[in-house]
């Protein structure tokens, strides 16, 4: 927790304090390979929106 406020807050029992978000984690099998194919998006090089320089 953090307080972003000039003064001091005092956490006193029973005080509702923080919420939970309950989200489902993915679990991924991750594969190493040497190389990619190549793809149309790729065409334009590291970090391509796919727009041309004037």
């Amino acid at each position: 927790m953090i307080n972003h406020g000039e003064e001091d807050f005092v956490v006193e029992r029973g005080m509702r304090i923080a919420q939970m978000v309950i989200a489902s984690v993915l679990h991924m099998k991750v594969v190493e390979v040497d190389s990619l194919d190549e793809t149309e998006r790729g065409k334009g090089g590291f970090g391509s929106t796919g727009h041309k320089k004037k």
